[in-house]
């Protein structure tokens, strides 16, 4: 093929057009050519010789506002109950919403969902929250669960976290109950 392309039909796509003639630089290259010289000329007209990169800090948990707090709604703190043991929660001034589908890469601000634990206290702010026992995960955003719990006194632990179920500063609190038989 020739260096140059004379005439617009049947040029391969990319070959880019200058007036009737096409040339065999790629529009990658010049796109890329032309930022670079825009770069080189926006620094220099801010007296920098160089372009220079901006630091980009990881994304840093953000407390929930001062007011929200978790609460269970049942049972009370300090209450005798049967087995199974129906757990109602909630929140004051925090949304409560299902973990997005897909791949979370950065959680929302001011959301997040539910996480109970039998017999534990409150996890350390910006911990992962474990996808194990004790702890039992409502990411698609519900509130009510019924659990079967043996006859004895219990801590039940109520953690919100976000969508990548990372605790949240304030949204924690644990009431103690006592199951009969």
């Amino acid at each position: 093929m020739p260096r140059w392309w004379v005439g617009g039909s049947g040029a391969p796509a990319n070959y880019v057009g200058l007036g009737d003639t096409l040339c065999r630089m790629p529009t990658v290259s010049i796109t890329k050519t032309t930022i670079a010289a825009l770069l080189v000329l926006a620094c220099a007209a801010c007296g920098q010789s160089e372009p220079v990169e901006e630091a980009v800090s990881d994304p840093v948990a953000v407390p929930a506002p001062p007011s929200s707090r978790a609460i269970f709604v049942l049972p009370e703190d300090g209450a005798t109950v049967q087995s199974p043991v129906r757990l109602e929660f909630g929140t004051e001034d925090f949304q409560i919403a299902a973990v997005p589908e897909g791949t979370v890469t950065e959680p929302r601000a001011d959301m997040g969902h539910h996480h109970v634990a039998i017999d534990t206290e409150c996890l350390p702010t910006g911990t992962p929250i474990p996808r194990a026992a004790p702890w039992v995960h409502f990411g698609d955003g519900s509130n009510v669960i019924d659990m079967q719990l043996p006859a004895g006194p219990h801590t039940l632990t109520l953690q919100i976290g976000d969508d990548l179920h990372e605790t949240i500063e304030g949204l924690c609190t644990t009431i103690s109950i006592d199951v009969t038989e």
